[in-house]
């Protein structure tokens, strides 16, 4: 049941939902139908399974065994001692020492839980994942506008060229150089087109989309909030909520549990045995009843390798985790670092460089259009303008992704409180 609960979540709903998608959807629909994701759901019914395995008791033993037949024709007799015939039933039950199933379903719970934090650790890694593609989209969506208007322009002062050339105001070299330039663009138009496409597909197989599925259109403008936490803050919440941390620590759990389990292995089980037995004789028939106690003698074997494995597994564990906390810690100090570096870049294109490029390119066109600028100087300003609209483009979804990465590395809404 339990199974069937689980697959029909991972592929619930038949249909896809619309091309345009914000991110909230996107990620929700990743979560749904990413490929990598739906197989490792399936861990928690394994899980499950072996817990079910743990619990089960061992099974008792029944022997049936006939002795002393008269198959061949000799008669038991007072001077014949090969009889009389004897049908026995033995029954033998195992009785486990050491709380043996109960550290078997311990350890089978923990593993459980390793398994739906592993699931919550790669859910927040396709989160981060979907993000930084649908910021890539966002971002060759941008870039792909800004070189269809720079051909858009090109294009304009082509015709321009063109009736010049008719009227005899402008030589033909030149109208060849603006041609040359429009043609250029369109490279750059199917460059950046291309790009988009890559994003797009990215994006589409994050979210499970098969590539018969049209293509998917963001919606909405990037991620530009501010971080309101300090980073003491988000480095300790981290430390205490990361999932991948709260596996190490619930292996950690893991290990000590099968070290109980080993121990208890190393006790010896008890074995108790009754048997009905009955004769046939030549004076009629008897029966009799017996019981058995079985003992293994633990006299090399103590389940000593095991227990000597589970014990350096727990210090290898403690080790891994001294190595997760720094890990973690460092990973969110660098996202750190790269949220005011993206911030200080974004605001000093904003406040210094973006309105300039557009003003001067604005003039420059202008000028050239009045015949007041050369098509070199058009050009120039043409291409400081692009560069730094696509340093602007770049710098928004560094921003973007840096806010997601922080967001990621944190475990935690880094806009807001706890």
């Amino acid at each position: 049941m339990r199974i069937a609960v689980v697959l029909g979540l991972i592929f619930a709903g038949s249909a896809w939902p619309q091309t345009s998608v914000t991110l909230e959807q996107a990620v929700e629909e990743a979560l749904n139908h990413n490929l990598d994701l739906a197989a490792e759901r399936l861990s928690i019914p394994i899980a499950e399974a072996r817990q079910i395995t743990a619990a089960l008791r061992p099974n008792p033993v029944l022997t049936v065994s006939a002795q002393t037949l008269d198959l061949l024709g000799t008669k038991w007799n007072v001077n014949n001692p090969s009889g009389p015939n004897q049908l026995t039933t033995h029954t033998d039950f195992i009785l486990e020492r050491g709380q043996k199933r109960e550290q078997r379903m311990a350890v089978a719970s923990s593993e459980r839980g390793i398994a739906e934090l592993t699931i919550r650790e790669l859910i927040r890694r396709v989160t981060l994942d979907v993000q930084s593609a649908y910021v890539d989209v966002q971002q060759a969506s941008d870039n792909l506008t800004l070189a269809q208007d720079n051909l858009k322009s090109l294009q304009g002062i082509v015709q321009i060229n063109e009736t010049k050339v008719k009227a005899g105001d402008l030589a033909e070299v030149e109208l060849d150089r603006s041609r040359i330039a429009a043609l250029q663009s369109e490279t750059n138009v199917e460059r950046a087109r291309l790009l988009l496409d890559q994003a797009r597909l990215r994006l589409q197989l994050l979210l499970g989309r098969t590539n018969n599925i049209p293509e998917v259109q963001t919606v909405g403008p990037m991620r530009r909030d501010i971080v309101k936490l300090p980073v003491e803050s988000i480095r300790q919440h981290a430390i205490e909520s990361r999932p991948d941390l709260l596996t190490v620590r619930a292996a950690e759990a893991r290990n000590r549990a099968d070290l109980r389990l080993q121990l208890a292995y190393g006790k010896a089980d008890l074995t108790v045995g009754a048997e009905v037995t009955r004769q046939w004789t030549g004076y009629g028939s008897a029966n009799s009843l017996g019981f058995s106690l079985s003992v293994p003698l633990r006299v090399y074997n103590r389940n000593q390798g095991e227990i000597a494995r589970a014990q350096r597994e727990i210090t290898q564990t403690a080790a891994r985790l001294t190595a997760a906390q720094a890990g973690v810690a460092t990973e969110v100090e660098t996202a750190w670092r790269q949220y005011n570096s993206a911030q200080r870049l974004l605001n000093n294109i904003e406040t210094n460089m973006l309105a300039k490029a557009k003003s001067v390119r604005e003039i420059t066109e202008y000028s050239y259009r009045r015949g007041e600028a050369s098509l070199v100087e058009f050009l120039d300003a043409q291409r400081a303008f692009n560069e730094t609209v696509q340093s602007y483009n770049e710098a928004r979804a560094t921003y973007a992704r840096s806010l997601y990465l922080l967001e990621s590395a944190s475990a935690t809404s880094i806009s807001g409180g706890y």
